[in-house]
């Protein structure tokens, strides 16, 4: 008996072209890695754990469909016709959560709506202006990296999708991807859901650079403020959804998603609350980690845009943090220097670490300034003008 032929997943190592064989180690061992990394809490664990399992197993278990043929029993993202796809669902074992859940961004939608029902907007009806300036400024590198994407070879559809990457929202990334750059859209997520994971250890180095110490250490003087009722939470909830979903329907779904979880944590909804966040969020979050591992093949790894990704991805992450520090330092002397520049970084919406980093920031030169809630206003905003900007490039960018 040949024993590549009963291990097949060394025996396709020896069939496959050199090039697909190496770069299937080198992805079995980049799964390890990412595993690794989750369990030591340095890549976030919730994404990289699944990603790191599911990569590093369809990579290895490679085996002979045919006598001219491999391939691995997951699933077939390439599958359209409706015969094929109908027998295939019956054999791969994620077929059918990659067509029903993946494929039409309802993964992204479940993580967006635990994303609301975990998200307090009584920051944002408390310094709207503030927050809402922040973010659109913090959108900079959604917007500054859609030409440079497009002058290095990219389509209009590719650059909207990796320059939203600057908005620091996976989902939002991923929804963006599966109508615009259909082809690449794997690499994308990834390339999304790697760089959200160092932004908790790279904006703080930004922040040092272009705030002076004495500047983190200022203390905002306010006046206080009134609580804001569940009611009128649930109003904004409402009326934004609303706004937002006429103004901006081929983002509807997000908005939504994200309107509907809050306004069932502030309707008191404990069943739907306890659901949507135990189940929904911590399910899709699994799915989608797992998911992308698993469509991380080798020929993946070998597209040449691949490089290209990798750059604009700090590119646009760059520039929004950049951007949200600027909005910072003009709502600081707006205010007669009566605000922190600091809280800019958390515009970009990465919630709620990036607001969290604003905060530590600023605790460690002065423990007496607590800016956590102006930090989490400006962080909500950027997820909503990160959706916005979301809409617009998913309807303007087919015209094009």
């Amino acid at each position: 008996m040949n024993l590549l032929n009963l291990f097949q997943g060394v025996g396709t190592l020896f069939y496959q072209e050199p090039k697909i064989a190496i770069a299937r180690i080198v992805l079995i061992l980049l799964g390890m890695l990412m595993v690794y990394l989750g369990k030591r809490k340095i890549l976030e664990p919730l994404i990289m754990i699944p990603m790191g399992f599911g990569m590093l197993a369809v990579n290895a278990g490679v085996l002979f469909l045919s006598a001219s043929q491999t391939g691995t029993l997951f699933m077939d993202p390439l599958v359209t016709d409706t015969d094929s796809l109908m027998n295939i669902m019956q054999i791969d074992w994620l077929q059918p959560i990659y067509t029903f859940a993946f494929s039409n961004g309802l993964v992204a939608c479940f993580v967006f709506m635990g994303i609301g029902v975990i998200t307090d907007v009584e920051c944002v009806l408390k310094y709207p202006f503030t927050g809402m300036l922040i973010a659109m400024f913090a959108e900079l590198g959604s917007i500054a990296t859609f030409p440079i994407a497009h002058a290095m070879g990219l389509t209009y559809g590719e650059a909207a999708a990796v320059s939203l990457i600057g908005g620091a929202d996976g989902p939002m990334v991923l929804f963006a991807s599966l109508f615009l750059a259909k082809d690449l859209f794997v690499p994308i997520t990834i390339v999304a859901y790697l760089y959200l994971s160092l932004t908790y250890g790279g904006y703080p180095f930004l922040v040092r650079l272009m705030v002076p110490k004495d500047i983190r250490a200022t203390v905002v003087k306010t006046a206080a403020k009134k609580s804001i009722t569940s009611g009128e939470k649930l109003a904004f909830d409402v009326v934004g959804c609303a706004v937002l979903c006429l103004l901006f329907p081929s983002a509807a779904p997000l908005f939504v998603s994200f309107f509907l979880g809050n306004a069932i944590r502030e309707s008191g909804i404990e069943r739907y609350t306890k659901l949507i966040e135990d189940v929904f969020l911590y399910g899709a979050t699994f799915l989608l980690g797992l998911m992308l591992g698993v469509l991380c093949e080798a020929s993946t790894i070998l597209n040449p845009k691949i490089l290209i990704l990798l750059f604009l991805g700090i590119v646009a992450l760059l520039l929004s943090g950049i951007g949200g520090i600027i909005g910072g330092y003009v709502i600081y002397f707006i205010s007669n220097k009566n605000f922190n520049p600091v809280i800019g970084i958390a515009g970009v919406s990465c919630v709620p670490t990036t607001a969290k980093v604003a905060q530590k920031e600023v605790f460690r030169v002065n423990r007496y300034s607590y800016i956590l809630e102006y930090a989490m206003s400006a962080s909500i905003c950027g997820v909503i003008t990160t959706a916005i900007l979301t809409g617009i490039y998913v309807t303007l960018v087919p015209l094009m």
